[in-house]
């Protein structure tokens, strides 16, 4: 049985995201590619400092929509070379984290007739300092 304060905190933590989530939405609208590069970078959560490598980097290829959606599956195109399997992996879980929670950007209608099904690329480099 639950008690009274573990519901409350519960129902606050929904409507925390629910608020992050309609928070997200309601950004201004992107006008250009430079303005798009910067929604995604403030998605952007690089993995937790244990999982991490200094220096990592990770290049996403995609393409939008007009609307603003991701048109077909994005791909990993480049990763370092010197990062371990798992911490690929904790890269790659980032990459879809953050493009989950930019699962739709709001495009004005120029960017969105510029960009529609083209290939857009973006590196992602991780220059956190690792703590020794």
């Amino acid at each position: 049985m639950f008690s009274r304060f573990q519901i409350a905190g519960e129902a606050l933590a929904i409507a925390a995201l629910s608020a992050s989530a309609v928070a997200q939405n309601a950004q201004a609208p992107i006008n250009t590619p430079t303005e798009l590069e910067s929604a995604l970078l403030a998605c952007w959560v690089p993995p937790p400092m244990e999982q991490s490598r200094p220096g990592m980097q990770i290049t996403v290829l995609m393409s939008f929509k007009r609307n603003g959606e991701l048109f077909e599956q994005p791909r990993i195109v480049f990763q370092s070379r010197e990062a371990s399997d798992t911490q690929r992996s904790s890269y790659r879980d980032a990459v879809a984290q953050m493009l989950k929670r930019c699962a739709s950007l709001p495009f004005t209608e120029a960017l969105g007739s510029i960009v529609a099904g083209q290939p857009f690329t973006m590196t992602f480099t991780d220059d956190r300092e690792q703590n020794p």
